[in-house]
């Protein structure tokens, strides 16, 4: 059965964070889904979830994708680990109004530069001086994140020769380097799904730009020094010396609990966006909604309604 009404649909701060799995088959199981691999069938419920990340080896059923879009799952397709991204499904927006807005302030030089600075305040105890340029800002972040690793380091023992690793050969970097990777790929998932699911862009960065993901990159780089950073320099610290990348994933997934981080991610993008409320989608059949033919841009009034035929000569409406 299908929701018929989006405002009983779980908050997005009130779901889990995430879950990542590798080498099974995943198929519908009533109203949720069941994940089935070597050891048997693991029944998950869909509801909360907010983000499925699918790594190498995984088979998913049409029905599957269907519950978890539905419940407005974001599905994310995965390299080992989590580390690589490389699609995602729709998430539950369907209102462009905050899109278009995020497109507004991207467009205009001033507003841009407007994004920038808040996204920079946020990170920032103290209030930023207004004579400040960009690149002045852009220093002060550099010595806040050179001091988060240093600090990392001096409190957990593990020795830290700087940001160094190259995809193509994963297991020659080091181990704080990789669980920095893999902590950043957790931490990509969560506030890729957030944007999705507010109907924003993930490709319209304000800092970075020219890549699929670069507002998430702007929106992520607000928690690292938090979250990631700590539970990357953590793990490694730990007796236990296999498996890194599944206890950095479950360290990070502590952290978001304990920093109530799903909670933060959508009212920092509208304080840096400078959205007072975001736009709500209304009591309809997601389906009858998607159906529609949406509005026509006009330059004179703006949009006119859709779905209908403009003859010459014939009024509007007639």
């Amino acid at each position: 059965m299908r929701v018929r009404n989006l405002h009983i649909l779980p908050k997005f701060r009130d779901g889990w964070s995430y879950l990542y799995v590798e080498h099974c088959r995943i198929d519908q199981d009533s109203k949720a889904i069941a994940i089935h691999d070597v050891n048997g069938k693991v029944p998950v419920p869909c509801a909360n979830l907010g983000l499925l990340m699918l790594g190498p080896g995984v088979s998913i059923t049409h029905a599957a994708v269907s519950v978890l879009a539905d419940h407005g799952c974001l599905i994310t397709w995965t390299g080992e680990g989590g580390i690589r991204f490389y699609a995602a499904g729709m998430g539950e927006t369907r209102s462009a109004s905050n899109f278009l807005h995020q497109a507004k302030m991207w467009a205009d030089p001033e507003s841009r530069i407007e994004v920038v600075r808040n996204l920079y305040q946020i990170r920032f105890a103290e209030k930023l001086d207004s004579s400040l340029s960009i690149k002045q800002i852009r220093g002060m972040e550099g010595v806040r994140v050179r001091d988060a690793y240093a600090k990392a380091s001096r409190e957990t023992g593990v020795e830290w020769k700087g940001r160094n690793y190259q995809r193509n050969e994963w297991s020659c970097a080091d181990p704080v380097n990789r669980a920095l990777s893999t902590a950043n790929s957790c931490l990509y998932g969560i506030c890729h799904t957030a944007i999705v699911s507010a109907g924003f862009s993930s490709a319209l960065g304000f800092i970075h730009t020219g890549k699929m993901l670069s507002f998430v990159y702007d929106i992520a780089d607000l928690y690292k020094t938090e979250i990631t950073i700590p539970a990357s320099f953590k793990t490694v610290a730990e007796e236990e010396i296999t498996d890194l990348e599944r206890r950095v994933r479950l360290s990070c997934r502590d952290r978001f609990v304990e920093t109530r981080l799903l909670a933060r991610i959508i009212p920092d993008i509208q304080k840096a966006l400078g959205l007072n409320n975001l736009t709500i989608t209304e009591n309809k059949d997601p389906d009858w909604e998607m159906a529609l033919p949406g509005s026509l841009w006009d330059p004179e009034n703006g949009k006119v309604e859709g779905g209908k035929v403009y003859l010459p000569g014939k009024e509007e409406g007639e």
